[in-house]
């Protein structure tokens, strides 16, 4: 049976290119990047060489870019680090009601522990009012967090005008851009965010390795694993080179081909799209259709489980989602959709197709007539 793989925001297939490139770390270059002899220093240089073309890849300079294990760790490494070593001028944090998990449970989390958050809410196509963040700031709010790119329905949030508000009023302003690299170009000495989180995974790196952006003279963090000095004394543990490494590589192929890139994923978006209303009726487009993503297409089908659809589409052998991959397993509907104020019936039918770099014309035209004919199907029945 025949496989096209369509939920590239869950994750990414890993660049083809990266066996060959990362085989002598798995031989000669082993050294800890910590040691000072010669074996801890190869590994070093090309630590830092990563490190180096990420923070060009994002418009950051090297000292700004801190390695953690994942997305999830570095939001939880912003939020806490900075709601934990600023408890003394405030207890406040704000957030939207359609955060990535990761942000929401870190904050739950937080509340537990005494901390008040507000979560603002979106309109109807997942867009949050920048006027809604100033009413929301308090005397003690410390913190807003806000995502670049909603991971469900691919909106893009306006970042640049809440980041001028909190530098405006001096509170640290967070954003998880985890689903924004690799598909938008990011310039973040253009946009005033103090920390930002990224994730490997999901830019045709390996899982397991991640990082978070740091303005440089952004201080009191406290750091959430305690350990060695590594990475400024924000990340203790020995660094995962190979991780690292894969990321550098992939972010220097994708900056050579950005344009080519987002041209792509958009016209693979347009053409589901397209393929889709001329086939069916009962389609509803969730999201703003104009500030978002290039890649993700978050749609609803009248009269169907969005769960049945997926299993059903995975038996043809075309892998969608229904909603974000940390859950799919749990027996509830989309927190982000339902945030949005939309009718149960379209979020229950919701489903999420994203496409990647290296998706072709020639799987959509095959994916296309498959998702049309899983719909009709559950219809009939």
């Amino acid at each position: 049976m025949r496989r096209v793989y369509l939920d590239n925001n869950a994750t990414t297939p890993i660049h083809p290119g990266l066996y060959s490139e990362l085989k002598p770390f798995f031989e000669d270059l082993f050294g800890n990047p910590s040691s000072i002899h010669w074996a801890g220093k190869a590994v070093r240089d090309k630590l830092e060489e990563a490190r180096s073309i990420l923070a060009m890849f994002i418009g950051a300079k090297e000292n700004e870019i801190i390695f953690t294990g994942s997305g999830t760790e570095s939001s939880n490494l912003a939020i806490k680090g900075v709601a934990l070593a600023n408890r003394d001028r405030g207890n406040h944090i704000i957030t939207t009601q359609v955060e990535h998990p990761c942000v929401l449970n870190t904050l739950r989390y937080l509340e537990s522990k005494g901390f008040e958050v507000t979560y603002l809410p979106v309109d109807r196509k997942g867009q949050l009012d920048p006027d809604d963040v100033k009413r929301a700031i308090r005397k003690d709010t410390i913190l807003i967090t806000v995502m670049y790119a909603n991971n469900e329905t691919g909106t893009v949030l306006p970042i640049g005008e809440i980041g001028n508000i909190a530098k405006e009023k001096g509170i640290y302003f967070h954003s998880d851009m985890v689903q924004a690299l690799g598909k938008v170009k990011l310039d973040l000495k253009d946009l005033k965010v103090d920390l930002a989180s990224f994730s490997g995974h999901k830019t045709y790196a390996p899982k397991g390795i991640g990082f978070l952006y740091v303005r440089d003279g952004t201080k009191n963090i406290h750091p959430i694993i305690h350990g060695g000095h590594q990475e400024r004394g924000l990340r203790a543990g020995t660094e995962n080179t190979i991780g690292i490494v894969a990321m550098g590589l992939v972010a220097s192929n994708l900056a050579e081909e950005i344009d080519l890139c987002i041209n792509k994923m958009e016209n693979l978006r347009r053409k589901i799209i397209s393929g889709l209303i001329q086939s069916l009726d009962g389609i509803t487009l969730n999201g703003d259709q104009e500030n978002r993503l290039p890649n993700t297409i978050n749609v609803s089908f009248e009269g169907i489980n969005a769960s049945s659809l997926v299993s059903l589409l995975d038996g043809y052998g075309i892998a969608v989602s229904s909603g974000a991959a940390c859950r799919a397993k749990e027996a509830s509907f989309s927190h982000v959709l339902q945030a949005m104020g939309l009718p149960p019936s379209v979020v229950m039918g919701a489903i999420r197709i994203s496409v990647g770099r290296y998706n072709t014309d020639e799987e959509i035209d095959y994916a296309i007539p498959l998702i049309v004919k899983a719909v009709k199907t559950i219809r009939e029945d």
